[in-house]
């Protein structure tokens, strides 16, 4: 059956296509709005012929593409070979859209994996930190860490928090019950990290200790990256963490043993690796003791990359001559814990270790990169020579003399010969919205003698 306003006296091939090409007019567009995708295709095919029809309906899965489509095929009926108009040769054509044909002008997404410091621009480590002068004051649980003095440097920004959590609120004041002030931060936070790390039954962070069940704990210290620092994660296998001892007589240097596993574990906090003593410093991990070993204490503690969280194991940094916490974690004290535990980080470098004045002085550590995955989609626009010659631009165009109707060239030489720069690409949705503009770095001139391809990236 014929769709509306179907041509008469034009041969069919039986297969539903003319044996000519002719132009859709406004009634016909209007009417396909109403139809569904199959049988606007259907429509369309009585008025040209099947190569014209696979040349600019093939592609087309929506309704607004095949009206992009009908611009596009009318543009090119009106156009002789040599590139002037059949119709009026003085009238403008502007059409500027144009469907992007699926499975030839859109790529694959690309995924690229990019390590890069995690600290301030972009650096690998840092070898000095920094923390407000009232830090110690405003907090029992937690202290922000800068890699820039932040009472000399306004820009200065947080890079990570180290604190400390207990779940039954030691080193914090109202131990066993609230206080008015509603204390008991340490308390609050064993259970904020537990939420969002464990699962609903569990009750205490869990580190190796060689059996099958782990150790639980009480109480940790942990670090946590700043957000918008770390990005999408951290990089596992790709950090180090030098702590000191008490009066500067130990250095630990921590790292994960994801090296070590193919497998990492996933909870609810997603992926789980253990803390381990070790050093990346040689390019490869050397793991000192393993996880499984450290029978005594449990082992050094879990990273969980994916949500930038250390969780550092207390008794274990004590049992290796490190800073012991002791009276920061009384009972229902201000035990300022957090104070002590980003001093093992950032002991002053002018305690040397052993009580060897000779000996070398510890010198803050933290090396840390973060991961990101880039996806990349890729656009080619191709404008042929017959598409994308007119400007949109008013001052391309003027009235024609007597009348008071635009249409003619400003520029009368471009008559026959029209000519253009694009400057920029517009992505549009199937309704026509813009949706990303790509600006080329200088503008490309087009004419019937010239074809452009134009590669739009697009990175998320």
């Amino acid at each position: 059956m014929a769709g509306p306003d179907t041509p008469n006296g034009n041969g069919n091939s039986g297969s539903g296509f003319n044996t000519t090409n002719i132009a859709i007019t406004q009634s016909v567009k209007n009417s396909l709005q109403s139809l569904t995708v199959a049988e606007a295709l259907i429509t369309l095919r009585t008025y040209m012929t099947q190569a014209r029809f696979q040349e600019f309906f093939l592609q087309a899965e929506s309704i607004a593409q095949i009206m992009i489509a009908v611009d596009a095929y009318n543009v090119a009926l009106n156009q002789d070979d040599d590139g002037s108009t059949t119709t009026t040769e003085t009238e403008l054509n502007m059409n500027v859209y144009k469907p992007f044909v699926r499975s030839q002008d859109i790529s694959e997404v690309d995924r690229t994996v990019i390590s890069s410091g995690l600290f301030a621009n972009g650096a690998g480590s840092l070898s000095a930190y920094f923390s407000s002068s009232t830090a110690n004051k405003a907090t029992a649980s937690y202290i922000e860490m800068y890699a820039a003095d932040p009472a000399s440097d306004s820009s200065a920004q947080v890079q990570f928090a180290v604190g400390y959590a207990h779940i039954d609120g030691s080193g914090s004041l109202g131990n066993s019950t609230k206080t008015t002030a509603g204390n008991r931060e340490t308390a609050a936070l064993y259970r904020q990290f537990r939420n969002v790390i464990l699962g609903p039954d569990s009750t205490y962070f869990q580190v190796a200790d060689g059996s099958s069940s782990g150790l639980n704990k009480k109480d940790f210290i942990f670090v946590v990256f700043n957000r918008s620092q770390m990005r999408e994660k951290v990089d596992p296998g790709n950090w180090e963490l030098h702590l000191s001892g008490s009066g500067g007589k130990t250095e630990l240097r921590l790292i994960d043993d994801s090296s070590a596993t193919s497998n990492a574990t996933v909870n609810q906090g997603g992926r789980v690796f253990n803390i381990v003593s070790g050093s990346i410093k040689s390019g490869t991990a050397v793991i000192k003791t393993a996880a499984s070993a450290e029978t005594a204490n449990g082992a050094p503690g879990l990273f969980y990359p994916d949500l930038g969280i250390l969780i550092l194991n207390p008794k274990w940094i004590s049992g290796n001559g490190g800073l012991a916490l002791g009276d920061a974690t009384g009972s229902n004290v201000f035990g300022q814990a957090a104070a002590s535990a980003s001093l093992m980080m950032s002991s002053p470098s002018s305690v040397h270790r052993g009580g060897d004045t000779a000996a070398p002085r510890f010198a803050p550590y933290f090396a840390v990169r973060r991961e990101e995955e880039i996806n990349s989609r890729s656009y080619f626009c191709r404008a042929t020579n017959r598409e994308f010659n007119f400007s949109a631009n008013p001052t391309y165009e003027t009235k024609s003399d007597g009348t008071n109707e635009r249409g003619f060239f400003t520029q009368p030489t471009f008559q026959g010969d029209p000519k253009a720069y694009i400057t920029q690409v517009g992505l549009y949705d199937d309704a026509l919205d813009l949706m990303a503009v790509a600006k080329l770095s200088q503008p490309q001139l087009k004419s019937y003698s010239r074809e452009a391809l134009i590669k739009v990236k697009l990175d998320f």
